[in-house]
């Protein structure tokens, strides 16, 4: 029996982001140009569209029919079986909490001793066997499959049907959930028909794309469109989706989305959906993030990626203007733990505006750079720093997720407390740390209250924080803080960075002096 299957929803002004397989496929005919396409195989070469084609349809395309008929074979549906279990009920459902249920506790049902919970809502599971569809394109005449990850985790068996109507098993050679990307592999006899990834940062809005797969059940089906955006973040680390109104639809999941040359820039991954269906909102995950993760998944059976070591925040205008940066560009270090970040000399407050040779934009361009450096290599990596630009080189190490939350309220009084920049301050004690969950040997100043209308409230400020530094230079009393503020106004600057820490969690706020 088929199920169709829905993962990852991420809801947004009330719509939902679906990303699912399919309940049913339909064979279709060998492709036109079959022929054409082995012979392509058999010398090692990929499916593209021929070049006159391919300018002729960027500018105004008449028929994509000679661009389908191309790259087609190498379009895949892929099936999987996976063993379920469900519970065998024997007997209505009840919710929990039912009257009934104590009725039957009490007295028993035929079968059931009395003193058991609710007899209907337990009882042994029942295996059984479950199919799902999702689609995929090969990169290697060797056959080299790419798809999603949701489309074949979990799965028993795999099999692969190709355009002409063959049908092989598959194996999963490795796969990676952050990107939601899968590579599978085949074994044929013949070479076979495949496709290469094209440059996704040459995608321009507006150019004309080309989506093939099994949407629906419906078995192999093309649409068009456009590029409507780039470097869509849904919600993953290294998001960088295509977003095209082409028709995606369940069943779409790990088909390619082709550039008019003929060559992939994205495997169709989501799309953004009140009902399910397609609204002209997909999106497919860039080739040039792919194509990265595919080659290790290739080579080790999993990702490598590197790891700074660093915890990072965006540079607003504000934090710029406190530093004397000239523009708001570049990642904050806010944290260094032990790492190689810590190794090169590193440190918190630092801004990192180069990495590896190129400018930094954002955090989440250091991130998604940093993932694709060799790990074990050393990167140049330029921060600014009291106004000047220091080198460090940094041996990356593999990437390590840490992730910390807190908050608090301090309900304790202090008699040394003052207001400045909108809240109350006190020095931090050890109780206070104590009472905070933080090291009792941390020094600075605790927020005890916000003035709810203030510029501290604005900048997401609460009762709990602790103030470890103002100016880059630590804070342990109200005098040290003054005197940060009177050297900003001083200095003509309108702005103060501080660190504040929150459960330990370091992040840098500019907050206004005037």
């Amino acid at each position: 029996m088929n199920r169709p299957s829905s993962r990852h929803f991420l809801t947004a002004s009330g719509l939902a982001l679906l990303m699912a397989l399919t309940p049913a496929i339909a064979q279709e005919p060998a492709a036109p140009g079959a022929d054409a396409a082995q012979e392509a195989a058999n010398n090692n070469q990929p499916l593209t569209a021929p070049d006159s084609q391919a300018r002729q349809q960027q500018v105004m395309p008449e028929s994509f029919a000679d661009l389908v008929e191309k790259v087609s074979p190498a379009v895949v549906n892929i099936t999987t079986t996976s063993t379920v279990s469900t519970p065998l009920v024997r007997g209505p459902q009840l919710p929990e909490g039912s009257p009934f249920s104590d009725l039957f506790r009490e007295f028993g049902f035929p079968g059931f001793p009395p003193g058991e919970g609710n007899p209907f809502q337990r009882g042994p599971q029942r295996e059984q066997r479950s199919n799902a569809l999702g689609s995929g394109f090969v990169i290697s005449p060797d056959g080299l499959i790419v798809t999603n990850n949701h489309v074949i985790d979990g799965a028993d068996a795999i099999e692969i049907e190709f355009f002409s109507g063959k049908r092989l098993p598959a194996k999963v050679i490795g796969k990676d959930d952050k990107t939601d990307i899968a590579v599978l592999k085949v074994e044929s006899s013949d070479a076979l028909p495949f496709v290469k990834f094209g440059d996704s940062d040459r995608a321009r809005v507006g150019d004309w794309v080309l989506a093939l797969g099994n949407p629906l059940g419906q078995g192999f089906s093309a649409s068009t469109g456009i590029v409507s955006a780039r470097n869509r973040a849904l919600s993953g680390t290294y998001d960088d989706f295509i977003q095209t109104d082409a028709a995606i639809n369940r069943g779409n999941s790990g088909g390619p989305l082709f550039n008019m040359d003929g060559e992939v820039i994205g495997v169709n991954t989501a799309i953004l959906s009140p009902n399910g269906g397609s609204i002209g909102i997909g999106f497919s995950m860039a080739s040039n993030v792919v194509s990265k993760v595919v080659e290790q998944l290739e080579e080790y059976g999993e990702t490598r990626r590197g790891w700074l070591g660093v915890k990072i925040q965006p540079v607003t205008e504000d934090i710029a203007e406190s530093l004397g940066l000239a523009e708001a560009k570049g990642a904050m270090v806010t944290d260094v733990p032990a790492g190689p970040a810590a190794d090169a000399g590193m440190k918190a407050g630092d801004v990192i505006t180069r990495f590896a040779g190129g400018a930094v934009e954002d955090p989440r361009d250091l991130v998604r750079r940093v993932a694709d450096a060799p790990v074990g290599e050393a990167v140049e990596v330029v921060v600014q720093r009291d106004g000047k630009p220091v080198e460090l080189k940094v041996t990356l190490g593999r990437r390590e997720l840490a992730e910390g939350t807190g908050g608090g309220r301090v309900d304790s009084a202090e008699a040394s407390a003052s207001d400045l920049m909108g809240m109350t301050l006190a020095p931090l004690t050890p109780e206070i740390a104590a009472e905070l969950g933080v090291s009792r040997d941390m020094q600075g100043l605790v927020v005890q209250s916000v003035e709810p209308t203030g510029a501290a409230a604005d900048k997401g400020l609460a009762a709990g924080d602790v103030i470890t530094e103002a100016g880059q230079h630590p804070v342990a009393t109200l005098a040290d803080l003054e005197a940060r503020i009177k050297e900003a106004r001083d200095a003509g600057r309108k702005s103060i960075l501080v660190m504040v820490r929150r459960a330990g969690e370091p992040r840098f706020v500019a907050l206004p002096v005037g």
